[in-house]
């Protein structure tokens, strides 16, 4: 290999200076790997990329085999599905990564009655939602009658448990099986969509949807409770102490107004898109909105693995939170800027109508995430330290200006709407929490009140 030399110095040729950067970068990756902390945060993230790139190939599939007209209906069906599903799914998967990497031997009891409650509370209020029907619009007419209203049930049912399954995993700290899960289960969704084309052209995209939900909760459960709760219940340390009922219940009050807010954000909002916009431009919308999502969930699953940690060791929270801000930042960044960038290109491959309609959309959305990544590392904190009421008002402040910017805009500014309110409102509060932010950043996160109610607990317990 050649170098320049200058006196007695040899210069590495630009070869050589990038191989040395690719060594640094090689050696901490294996580093953070080692890390419990970056091994979640980056295993969540895996799976964020693989779902990612599946969906983008099984919408693409849909656009091409679909009409318009039931590829934006089938979008609004499963939004609403998912809608439901995370009525209480999303309000538990805050409780459970706070609480499962100190539950020892009652984890699998912890997991179990998350499902049971989340599965019987989203199927009451699915119930309710097929009784308003004529409310909701065209694009929800289709479930009317007991066949598809009973299927629209059960795929509620069933999304339920899909959605607080990961979050099991990752709790448990086993969250490299998350990824392999949403590749086995992509595949196999796109594969039924393809087969389900002429048989069912007008359902085929929702049936493809559930059918291999359904299949694959079999075998990740089966580890879960067959494995990973033995197992991690063996790990749990001589005389820890299992979360008591009271203690879940208090960090669940404060905790699920604000998810509860969040999942307006995430599902009710598209929903209430889908009743009043025809299913042809739902499809427009529900594309940059679906990518958009995506990026977002990069933050939350490097935040989600923070909460994890941070309850198993408060002492590093402070330390395990600036790591996670520079991580998440180092990979979000690039991600955002490519989108911005490419927005129309990458819209483009499912139609012009979608590059047309949706660009404006999925750059508002990508902009978005980057005063997001500052919320969640924010919030991640107050749940590893179970600061629920701060929790709840950052989540309700924020879903209030999300919701009430969006609804004011629709009639003005169509599907992007959703994105000018996104980004104005997470701008403004990451704002907001900045001094919160600056102080669990530099470890004198913890109230008085806080660290006295805990005390108090751990003395009443010993006693």
């Amino acid at each position: 290999m050649k170098t320049t030399v200058t006196g007695d110095r040899p210069e590495a040729t630009d070869a050589d200076e990038a191989a040395g950067r690719l060594t640094v970068l090689w050696r901490r990756l294996l580093h953070d790997l080692r890390n419990p902390l970056f091994l979640n945060g980056y295993a969540l993230m895996a799976n964020t990329g693989v779902t990612a790139v599946l969906g983008m190939g099984y919408w693409l599939l849909a656009a091409r085999l679909y009409s318009p007209e039931d590829f934006g209906r089938s979008q609004a069906l499963i939004t609403a599905m998912r809608l439901f599903a995370g009525l209480t799914a999303l309000g538990l998967t805050g409780a459970l990564a706070r609480f499962i990497p100190v539950a020892g031997r009652r984890t699998g009891g912890l997991i179990g009655r998350g499902y049971l409650i989340s599965t019987l509370t989203a199927v009451v209020a699915a119930g309710a939602f097929l009784l308003t029907l004529p409310f909701w619009g065209e694009n929800y007419s289709t479930l009317a009658g007991v066949g598809p209203g009973l299927f629209f049930l059960a795929s509620v049912a069933i999304w339920s448990v899909f959605t607080l399954q990961d979050v099991a995993l990752a709790g448990m700290r086993k969250a490299v099986w998350v990824p392999v899960n949403s590749f086995s289960f992509g595949l196999v969704k796109m594969g039924l969509l393809v087969v389900l084309a002429g048989a069912l052209p007008d359902d085929g995209i929702y049936v493809s949807w559930v059918v291999p939900t359904a299949l694959a909760l079999i075998p990740i459960n089966i580890l879960i409770f067959g494995v990973l709760v033995p197992r991690h219940a063996k790990l749990a340390p001589a005389g820890s102490r299992p979360p008591r009922l009271r203690e879940i219940g208090r960090f669940l009050a404060g905790d699920y107004p604000g998810a509860f807010s969040i999942l307006a954000i995430v599902y009710f909002l598209p929903v209430y898109v889908a009743s009043r916009v025809n299913g042809e431009m739902f499809g427009y919308f529900s594309i940059p909105q679906t990518l958009g999502a995506m990026i977002e969930l990069l933050a939350i699953n490097m935040a989600t693995s923070l909460t994890v940690e941070g309850s198993g060791d408060r002492s590093m929270l402070a330390a395990n939170c600036r790591q996670a801000l520079r991580r998440a930042y180092m990979i979000i960044i690039p991600v955002v800027a490519v989108t911005v960038v490419a927005a129309p290109l990458i819209l483009a491959v499912f139609g012009p109508g979608f590059a047309e309609h949706g660009a404006p959309l999925l750059r508002l959305m990508a902009v978005a995430v980057l005063p997001r990544v500052l919320i969640e590392i924010y919030l991640s904190g107050l749940r590893a330290r179970s600061d629920a009421r701060t929790l709840a008002v950052v989540q309700i402040g924020l879903a209030v200006l999300v919701l009430s910017s969006s609804v004011i805009l629709l009639p003005v500014t169509g599907i992007t709407s959703v994105g000018y309110g996104l980004l104005f409102s997470e701008v403004l509060v990451a704002l907001l929490i900045l001094p919160g932010l600056r102080r669990i950043l530099g470890g004198s996160a913890t109230p008085r009140s806080s660290s006295a109610r805990e005390a108090s607990e751990t003395a009443s317990w010993s006693t």
